[in-house]
């Protein structure tokens, strides 16, 4: 009886970690799953000025990458709420008007990014 209950104890054990294993997540970020939030806001540097000061001219070269990124607002948002974002001296608020000030056509309006709102 007792070894028929070791065997029931261990068969159950085998089946939730089976199942944990193939419920685990994949590795996938807001960025997707070769990149993360702060890798990409390094390639944001040419938008450093703009995302400091609303007064600040956008270049061409910020504009340009953050459309490609902004075609996933998860990303966009989590990379200017980044870690390197924020020690890099950004300002969320600010940041969070380079689409429009940029012009991008299909930003996505209204997008919740934590405390703030993509105009």
């Amino acid at each position: 009886m007792a070894t028929s209950m070791k065997n029931i104890c261990f068969v159950m054990f085998l089946a939730t970690l089976s199942i944990a294993l193939f419920n685990q997540v994949d590795g996938a970020g807001e960025c997707g799953k070769t990149t993360t939030p702060d890798k990409e806001a390094f390639k944001l540097a040419p938008c450093a000025s703009a995302a400091q000061d609303e007064n600040a001219s956008v270049s061409s070269q910020c504009c340009a990458r953050v459309k490609k990124i902004e075609q996933n607002p998860a990303c966009l948002c989590a990379v200017m709420l980044s870690n390197t974002a924020k020690s890099s001296g950004i300002d969320p608020e600010i940041a969070m008007t380079i689409p429009k000030r940029c012009n991008i056509a299909d930003r996505p309006v209204g997008y919740k990014c934590g405390a703030y709102t993509l105009p």
